[in-house]
Parts: structure tokens; C-alpha cells; sequence
């Protein structure tokens, strides 16, 4: 996870680099719009790990490259208000970690540039037209999260041949849900699985659900790679122990 808050800030600079070169000359400090989805506190690490990667380009934040640091707190709908500030801002760029928040400041810019992370299929959820060309304003990384699911399924049945009913722990929040649960169901059929939806919107959210597939019985659990599943994972791994649960 480090190294990819590392590359991404790379990619972040060199999209500041291009977008403000004029600015630059006239000694203007660059600015970044960073917009996440979760909290601030559970993104502490990657916070550390993006501000180090500005260090190694050269940047040190409040001397000679400035952040604009805004947190949805797995809120969805004050995303676009978030995003809003940071267009009126003027910022140079935007980073923006998880699906809700790149869609939020693709909503309300088509200019300036973005960065995203953490984004599970640009191309399914329609925020590029394709991963070679994506044309618009919009780079970064993606994890292809609808074929990595079906193969975690697979990776979870070959581990426990036993498992039969499987809850799936998804951000229902995010588009890419849909995407990954529809083929995480054909991997199922095929397995002779039977699926579970686990639909969360917060991290308040996990104990209920978990007491919910409790009294489904489930006896397997896969867990989506989300912005709000990626940083809470602790929590979820320490729910699943408890329920005892064979979990990917």
C-alpha cells in the first residue's frame, strides 16, 4: 500500500508539473487537491507514504508545493461539495482515493487534472473510455477489482473445499460493486457457491453485518477491495476470526 501512495504521488507531480509549468515561472507554489472518501485518521499511512513520495520528487509540503486536504468520512454525499472547494480553489490538481471521490471530482471538473487511486474499473463505471486511452483529465491506478474477486472466490474454495455459502463484504457506496459482484456470481455458479451480499456504507456499519451473516450461516467470507475496506481491514480480519469465519 505504501508503494502505491509513493507511485501515485509521482504521477501526481508529474501531472502538477505539466498542469502549472506556466505558473512555475512565475514562482507560483504549486497546489494539490488531495479528496478521499474515508477518514483522515484511518488514511494516516498513506498520507505519510503520499507526503514521503513528494519529499523524494523534491516537494515538501507548506515550502515549495501546497495541500488542500479534504476527507468525505465515508459520507458519500458531501463528496461533491468537498470536490466543489477544491475547483473553487484553483488547485492544480486533484488526487482523489476511491471510486465515489474520483466520480465526485469528475462531476465537477473536466479541466483540471486528477489522479485517482484505488479505483476498482474505470472503464466498467465509466469514468475513462478505456485503460490505454483515457483521454479527458483523468489518470492513475487501477486494481481491475471484478476479475481479482471472481479469482479471490476461486483462491477461497481451493483453500477450503468445504466452504459452501460465502458472504461478500462490499462498499455499496461504490459503482464497482455491482461490477465485481455480478462476476464474482459467475465464479460462484461455476464453484457451486452459494453468495451472501454483505452491503456496508461505513466502518459502524461491519459488526451489524457481520451479526447478519451469522444467523445466515454463512461459513466463508470474501471482502472487496475498497477505499472503505482497504483501511479497515484490521477490523474486518478480527470480526471474521470471531465469527470464525475462513475468510480472502
Amino acid at each position: 500500500m505504501k508503494k502505491i501512495f509513493i507511485h501515485l504521488a509521482l504521477s501526481a507531480m508529474l501531472f502538477a508539473l505539466g498542469a502549472t509549468a506556466q505558473a512555475q515561472q512565475s514562482k507560483k507554489v504549486p497546489r494539490i487537491g488531495y479528496l478521499a472518501t474515508g477518514l483522515q485518521s484511518v488514511a494516516a499511512p498513506n498520507i505519510d507514504a503520499f507526503r514521503q513520495g513528494l519529499r523524494e520528487l523534491g516537494y515538501v509540503e507548506g515550502k515549495n508545493i501546497e495541500i488542500e486536504w479534504r476527507f468525505g468520512g465515508y459520507r458519500v454525499e458531501l463528496l461533491s461539495n468537498l470536490a466543489t472547494e477544491l475547483v473553487r480553489l484553483k488547485v492544480d490538481m486533484i488526487v482523489a482515493t476511491g471510486g465515489p471521490a474520483v466520480r465526485a471530482a469528475k462531476k465537477e471538473t473536466s479541466t483540471i487534472p486528477i489522479v485517482m487511486a484505488f479505483s476498482g474499473d474505470p472503464v466498467g463505471t465509466g469514468l475513462v473510455p478505456s485503460l490505454a486511452r483515457p483521454g479527458g483529465n483523468i489518470t492513475g491506478l487501477s486494481y481491475m477489482a471484478p476479475d481479482l474477486s471472481a479469482k479471490r472466490l476461486e483462491l477461497l474454495k481451493e483453500a477450503f473445499p468445504k466452504v459452501s455459502r460465502v458472504a461478500v463484504l462490499f462498499d455499496v457506496t461504490d459503482a464497482v460493486s455491482a461490477l465485481e459482484f455480478k462476476e464474482t456470481q459467475v465464479a460462484a455458479q461455476a464453484l457451486g457457491v452459494t453468495l451472501q451480499s454483505m452491503e456496508v456504507r461505513g466502518p459502524e456499519d461491519f459488526e451489524s453485518a457481520f451479526l447478519a451473516l451469522a444467523r445466515e450461516r454463512a461459513d466463508g467470507l470474501l471482502t472487496f477491495a475498497h477505499a472503505l475496506t482497504i483501511p479497515n481491514r484490521k477490523q474486518i480480519a478480527d470480526l471474521a476470526a470471531k465469527s470464525r469465519l475462513s475468510a480472502m
